[in-house]
């Protein structure tokens, strides 16, 4: 016979999560309605991405650099994923992963210099 008591604080905690998280998704919304701090206009029901309309011509021109920013973020951000943990434990891995982690962190430094280069992190 399986004893399902064991199981009984992963339940609280999950019950628990979800009040909380219902709170704190229904809680602001009620009382923005009871204060009357609830009033909609069309400019903030309008949909708005990446800095420019949802609904446009598909065919009009935006522009790149949004994005190539975006992704120069997401690599010096992940450069920082993998720093932290390396950093932890340098002094137990040795030479070797010092080394590897200079390499990687110097082909990052090389990136850097070619996008500052080619102007990628101006905006205008």
């Amino acid at each position: 016979m399986v004893d399902l008591s064991h199981y009984l604080p992963i339940l609280l905690f999950l019950g628990v999560a979800i009040v909380l998280s219902s709170a704190f998704v229904f809680l602001p919304m009620l009382v923005a309605r009871a204060t009357g701090a609830h009033k909609p206009t069309p400019e903030k029901l309008a949909e708005y991405e990446c800095g420019f309309p949802a609904f446009e011509d598909p065919r009009s021109q935006f522009d790149v650099r949004f994005y190539l920013v975006a992704i120069l973020f997401i690599i010096f951000d992940l450069e920082a994923a993998f720093l932290y943990p390396w950093a932890v434990s340098v002094f137990t891995l040795g030479w070797t992963a010092w080394i590897a982690m200079m390499i990687f962190i110097a082909e990052l430094a090389l990136g850097l210099v070619y996008a500052w280069k080619k102007g990628a992190l101006e905006w205008e």
